[in-house]
């Protein structure tokens, strides 16, 4: 306070399903206005500091996650403009997905068919299809079947946090034994965070959470309808909205790397896969990931995920957090170079 020097204010928040109960924010820079002795709680003396807020910082975290707080349980009293619908997924999802816009009369969103899971041809499931699974009746553990064709180890912790990126990772399925508690059926599961598609004068449509997601959770599956090469060229001509999976970045190679944290780490090598060749219509029928933004610096990877069959051209695209993303916060993608030929990412709306 003598010398004038500024303090940095982290305040501890209490939030549901964290280990501590409580998530830290960080609320900004603070003047110490003045200061006194006084006796605390516990009956021993203690300082207590009088503090201002210095003017022209961003929000408060802590504003912010009382805002979404209050948006998860009472949106039509915390912003009662805006609103198309409190579920445009019409119950599809296992949490609602909010649909908002307060800048113009876009109502886009509306006009599809939400789509929960992508539709795969019917061919897929008995191209390099397996009938076998693991038989670990109260759950996979290390060295089990699935185990072993993930190259030996899970990519996910038991709180169903992605450790690794790999080419693809192959969940439990309908053959296994397991339960659906196993740690090894993670995004199979769908969604889990209260999304909301927000209408946004820098971007367009873009997409942000209401909840605080962990690094490494994953967020949604990125749903369309799966096109071969040849429908892929009738769809284009007809100038649907195809998305190109082959074209979005790599990220997932990024995710466990600690070879700029540990130089002696060893990055783990895998068979090498098919790459995508195959695109995904989403002109009729879409989810929420449709609406993510592009970003050259992505807070969500896209991830290929086996489940309910075992053809390794046609993953499941899977998107998981790349960092802690907090309430309200815009979700982006990296998708990819552009098209050579038409100059835009991989999907072309």
């Amino acid at each position: 306070m003598h010398y004038g020097i500024e303090v940095r204010v982290i305040r501890g928040f209490k939030y549901e399903n964290r280990v501590s109960g409580k998530v830290y924010v960080y609320d900004g820079l603070y003047k110490i206005l003045d200061c006194w002795f006084d006796v605390g709680k516990s009956g021993f003396g203690v300082y207590k500091f009088r503090l201002s807020r210095i003017e022209g910082q961003p929000e408060m975290g802590s504003s912010i996650m009382k805002f979404a707080e209050s948006l998860r349980t009472k949106p039509l009293s915390t912003r009662p403009m805006g609103y198309l619908t409190l579920d445009i997924s019409m119950k599809k999802e296992r949490v609602p997905i909010f649909l908002y816009n307060d800048i113009d009369n876009d109502h886009d969103p509306m006009y599809y068919d939400y789509l929960v899971n992508t539709v795969f041809p019917l061919n897929v499931f008995g191209q390099g299809s397996n009938s076998t699974g693991c038989d670990c009746v109260s759950g996979c553990t290390e060295g089990c079947f699935c185990a072993m064709k993930n190259g030996g180890d899970f990519a996910y912790d038991y709180g169903g946090i992605l450790l690794r990126g790999k080419p693809v990772i192959f969940e439990c399925g309908s053959f296994c034994q397991c339960p659906p508690s196993c740690r090894n059926r993670v995004s199979q599961h769908g969604l889990r965070n209260r999304l909301e598609i927000f209408r946004s004068r820098e971007t367009g449509w873009g997409v942000r959470s209401l909840d605080l997601i962990q690094a490494g959770a994953f967020i949604c599956e990125y749903a369309g309808v799966v096109l071969t090469r040849d429908q892929a060229e009738v769809f284009k001509m007809n100038g649907d909205t195809l998305i190109y999976p082959n074209r979005f970045s790599e990220r997932w190679a990024e995710w466990g790397d600690l070879s700029r944290i540990f130089p002696e780490y060893v990055c783990p090598s895998y068979p090498s896969i098919p790459p995508l060749d195959f695109a995904m219509d989403v002109s009729r029928m879409r989810n929420v990931a449709c609406y993510i933004s592009h970003s050259s610096s992505p807070n969500v990877l896209v991830q290929c995920v086996l489940y309910d069959h075992n053809n390794l051209m046609f993953p499941h695209l899977m998107l998981f957090a790349m960092e802690n993303i907090p309430p309200m916060r815009e979700l982006s993608i990296d998708y990819g170079v552009a098209d050579e030929w038409t100059g835009k990412l991989s999907i072309c709306n």
